[in-house]
């Protein structure tokens, strides 16, 4: 390897790593901010906690690469173009693509990397973050009693508590309603005060109660209304001791086969299969809708004469046909009125039919593309890293502005504009607008073309980035107006 491919390598993977990290923190941060509420007060371990961000990390890989790609290039030559390395290296009779082939070469293994990370590693890694995020949604969250608030979390029960000491724990005016038995309000059980301590195992409540009563409803829903008496039952008590077992409060983990058939945690080989099957139960069910539309909504008939034998050696001429317009002057008067009728209740019947049946494979076309989607989705990422570098690195050599600022505002206006044609393509192909194909690989197709003529622009020493460019412009335009203006 020559000095120069060393040069150039070492002064990009410095950059590549540190905004690589950026970007994923950036994501996973993104991801806490959506999901705080469903993970705050579930009591979670730090084991969980970690587990979860980091597959979801892992998740965020494929899509942290091409934008850590565009600004650590962007960073790179903006930082050999503002030292004056690539100048240097332009005198020496190297050319911008060949400081740039080391680079090429880089880019292409993490780009054959980044596939078999997206059909390898992620389908695993987002299996695992949908089963444990789906468990933890599913995990009740912790006793958190506040004061003056019915608290509803433990089945059967409704506690309030005036206020509590949070130095000792101790509870006050404490307010407990049974429905265990499902009979309303039945037990009423009032404390002056109490403690509430969950046992280790975090399977049971135990509540001790100071100085208070319960009062209890007896069951007469074996009497008839009119012969109930209403009886009940007061208790006074200066201690009482409650256990009530705890359920749904521990996080219990899902098979992970759960979500086995999503789309975003096959791999290539198993999404080619389902969409082979998919696109066969589509192909049949179209066939079988079609028939019976055909055979009972396009046209009826009843023949009540049948057709006379020919005898044999006589070939069998063809069946004239059908005169509706003749069939139909031979019926008269309310028969007509009825045969109308008929046949504009045909007619609406098929019009709901193809309506209904149009609704029901519109549905299953957008599931089928959403499965085209994600296989195209596992190359389309990787291209994108090739795509992102070839903008990066000749636009970076154009500014010639090195550092995080100025790159990182352009590299997140690039990002942007690849996002939203991504996210619009895989809209309308979803809507079947435009082929999976056409809709997924749209904004590589936009934006590659860019890249190109940006390299071009890097290799002639373009000025296109330059302020004097557009200064000098001005200028010209400016005393082209005055002469103008002086010769009329």
């Amino acid at each position: 390897m020559k000095k120069v491919d060393r040069f150039v390598l070492g002064s990009f993977i410095g950059p590549l790593i540190l905004t690589f990290f950026i970007v994923l923190i950036v994501l996973v941060l993104q991801f806490l901010w959506m999901y705080v509420d469903e993970l705050a007060g579930k009591g979670l371990e730090f084991k969980i906690l970690g587990e979860l961000l980091f597959q979801f990390t892992l998740t965020f890989v494929p899509m942290a690469l091409p934008l850590a790609i565009l600004l650590a290039s962007l960073m790179t030559f903006g930082n050999m173009g503002e030292h004056l390395e690539l100048t240097a290296l332009k005198s020496s009779g190297i050319s911008l693509q060949r400081i740039m082939r080391p680079l090429m070469v880089f880019i292409s293994l993490i780009v054959i990397g980044s596939f078999f990370f997206s059909n390898n590693v992620l389908p695993y890694s987002t299996r695992k973050a949908r089963t444990l995020l789906h468990d933890i949604r599913n995990k009740r969250p912790e006793l958190n009693i506040q004061p003056g608030v019915f608290y509803d979390g433990i089945d059967g029960f409704s506690i309030k508590i005036r206020d509590r000491d949070h130095e000792t724990n101790l509870m006050h005016n404490i307010l407990i309603y049974d429905h265990r038995e499902r009979r309303g309000n039945y037990s009423v059980t009032t404390a002056d005060s109490g403690y509430m301590v969950v046992t280790p195992d975090r399977t049971g409540l135990v509540l001790t109660l100071y100085n208070g009563y319960s009062h209890t409803e007896m069951d007469e829903s074996s009497r008839r209304l009119s012969d109930r008496t209403f009886p009940s039952r007061r208790n006074t008590f200066d201690e009482q001791v409650i256990t009530v077992e705890l359920t749904g409060f521990e996080l219990i983990r899902s098979d992970e086969s759960l979500f086995g058939s999503h789309s975003g945690m096959l791999n290539i080989s198993e999404l080619s299969t389902e969409i082979d099957s998919l696109h066969r139960g589509f192909n049949d069910r179209v066939s079988t809708y079609f028939n019976e539309f055909k055979s009972n909504k396009l046209y009826r008939s009843d023949q009540s004469a049948s057709t006379p034998e020919r005898e044999p050696g006589h070939d069998r001429a063809p069946p004239a046909p059908f005169n509706t317009e003749k069939a139909f002057n031979q019926v008269q008067g309310d028969a007509r009125l009825a045969a109308l009728r008929h046949a504009m209740d045909n007619v609406k019947n098929a019009s709901n039919f193809i309506d209904e049946k149009g609704a029901l494979l519109h549905n299953e076309v957008n599931f089928i593309r959403r499965y085209e989607n994600d296989w195209h989705r596992k190359f389309t990422l990787p291209f994108s890293c090739l795509v992102f570098f070839f903008i990066g690195a000749p636009l970076g050599a154009i500014i010639r502005k090195g550092g995080l600022g100025t790159p990182a505002v352009i590299s997140i206006l690039f990002f942007v504009i690849y996002y939203v044609i991504s996210l619009s393509g895989e809209k309308l192909g979803r809507e079947d607008h435009l082929s999976s194909f056409a809709g997924m690989w749209l904004s590589s197709f936009v934006l590659l073309p860019a890249g190109v003529i940006l390299t071009y622009m890097a290799t002639t020493d373009s000025v296109i980035m330059s302020s004097e460019t557009y200064t000098n412009f001005g200028k010209r335009f400016y005393n082209y107006l005055r002469r103008v203006t002086r010769l009329r």
